[in-house]
Order: C-alpha cells, then structure tokens, then sequence
C-alpha cells in the first residue's frame, strides 16, 4: 500500500500557508494594515514550492497514470487546466503585491478580492488532489515506484520546509500556530 502521509502533510503544510494569507485577508477587510512583507514571504515560498517541486512531481505522477489507464488522462488534464489558472492568479497576486510593496497605487479593495479569490482557488486545487488525484495515485502506484519518482526531483524540493524556517522565522512561528481544517 501507498504510504500518501507525505503527500497529506504538504497539503496540511500549504493549508497552513493559506490560512496566513486568509488572516490577512481578514486585516484588510477590517481596514486594518497587513505586514506586506510576510505576505510577499509567504507568496515566495508558494511559488518556488509549486515550480521546484509541485510541478516536477505531478508531471511525473500524471504521465505514470495515463501510461498506465487512458481513462485517467480526462482527471489529469482538468487537474493541469485547473491548476494553471491557479497559477496565473498567483503571479496576477504576486504582481499585485509587488506594486503595492513599491507603494505604486493599487486600489486594496481589488487587492483583497484578488487575495481571496486566490485562496479560495487554491483550496478548491487542493481538494481536487485530494479527492480525485490522490486516489488515482493510491490505485496505481506502490510505494516502492512512489518514492523512486520523489527521489527523482530536485534535492531542493524536498528541503523547502527546512528553509522556511531558516529564512522566515516569523511566518514559520505563524506558520507553527496556524490551526487549520483542510478544505
């Protein structure tokens, strides 16, 4: 059987990092000022977690599960749809953001909608994997060739965590706290 814990806790790990950004979400909606800087931490971090690891893995996972049964190709090419507009809401936000940190005029009314509405589709993309792909995987993969695929990407994928800590100890001790339910 398929050993997903890894898997489950990157997912638990990028739900954490949502529930910042959603907290900050919330400052804003109340008017408040949020530290932009942690954000921008935190928008960093997820964009070099999805191209360095996020990416290389389920491209990898993905074409083993169309090898294997064409009928998953329909699930993995939503997946990819689904998280490519992901993505460009993310740079849309990080772009956003940067404009915002070089105190350009960027309304924080359309600021926060883009936020959020960032957040609430990067839950649906995890709930997606959860639900849908995350089964295939289980279905088609033993541990064994699980593992040989994670030790096929970059060295620096897997040690993202580590450097979180490191070089953003505020938003790790956050990051610590944040009690969150999955979506």
């Amino acid at each position: 059987m398929l050993d997903m814990s890894q898997l489950r806790q990157d997912h638990a790990n990028m739900a954490r990092l949502l529930h910042v950004l959603l907290q900050r979400h919330r400052m804003l909606a109340e008017g408040e000022r949020p530290d932009f800087r942690m954000m921008r931490e935190v928008l960093d971090y997820i964009l070099a977690y999805m191209d360095e690891y996020i990416v290389p893995l389920e491209r990898l996972c993905s074409e083993r599960l169309v090898e294997r049964d064409s009928e998953n190709g329909a699930l993995v090419y939503e997946a990819a749809n689904v998280y490519r507009a992901l993505k460009e809401r993310l740079s849309r936000l990080s772009n956003d953001l940067d404009m915002i940190l070089m105190d350009a005029i960027v309304p924080i009314s359309q600021f926060a909608e883009s936020l959020k509405g960032y957040i609430d589709a990067h839950r649906h993309y995890l709930r997606l994997e959860r639900e849908q792909l995350f089964p295939l995987i289980e279905r088609h993969f033993d541990d064994q060739e699980y593992q040989h695929l994670r030790a096929l990407l970059p060295g620096e994928a897997r040690v993202r965590l580590e450097q979180l800590q490191q070089d953003y100890p505020d938003l790790y001790a956050e990051f610590r706290e944040a009690q969150i339910v999955l979506p």
